[in-house]
């Protein structure tokens, strides 16, 4: 599915976010990233966090299971070390990276405890994560939230070549955890000081947190 969605993954992006999700991934890296950081983007598809990370400073590895999404990333920074492989088998040493990064990949994961205990691994102790992900909002927005993504978004996706996989998106968010449930996964897989933030209103978390 993610090899099929590829060609229109970008695009695809810039209409779901209003093209907010660039800012997003630059908060994601700035929560993190620190100059001179190893750093880990996870799930990085087409790897626009991934460069997002380098800016702020990181030495950043990029990894994927999709090839042609990883072949649109490796057009998109020659530093960056772009590496196939699976999140939950990460092909990394323990404590092997200073921060790791998800953006909008760990909803997709088919073991998700598993895909957060290989972070951690990979991570020394005091290190830092971020995970930017779609979540379902309260209140006033709900009504939009359920007209954009389970109605707009899978009638886009199904003009544009490859898109029709993005039929999957509403399902993959109502079965992810609420930012609470998140939250306590990540402390269950060994991180503290777990913190989240919301943007546009709600629909996206940005979940932080330290290595123990």
């Amino acid at each position: 599915m993610f090899d099929r969605v590829a060609p229109v993954y970008d695009s695809m992006n810039r209409l779901m976010t209003a093209g907010l999700d660039r800012r997003w991934r630059d908060e994601t890296a700035r929560a993190v990233v620190h100059p001179g950081d190893r750093v880990l983007d996870t799930c990085c598809g087409t790897g626009d966090l991934a460069v997002a990370s380098a800016r702020a400073g990181g030495r950043v590895t990029g990894l994927d299971f999709s090839e042609p999404m990883l072949q649109r990333a490796r057009t998109k920074s020659a530093e960056i070390d772009w590496v196939s492989g699976d999140a939950l088998a990460l092909p990394f040493e323990d404590a092997s990276f200073d921060a790791a990064t998800v953006g909008f990949g760990v909803r997709n994961l088919a073991d998700l405890e598993r895909g957060l205990a290989e972070l951690r691994r990979v991570l020394r102790q005091g290190g830092r994560v971020a995970i930017l992900e779609i979540t379902r909002p309260r209140g006033l927005l709900a009504p939009f939230y359920r007209f954009w993504f389970d109605g707009v978004i899978p009638l886009a996706g199904k003009v544009l070549p490859g898109g029709a996989a993005y039929s999957y998106l509403s399902a993959s968010v109502r079965r992810f955890p609420e930012p609470q449930g998140l939250a306590k996964l990540m402390d269950e897989a060994g991180f503290g000081e777990i913190r989240w933030r919301l943007f546009a209103g709600g629909i996206v978390a940005l979940h932080t947190g330290v290595a123990r």
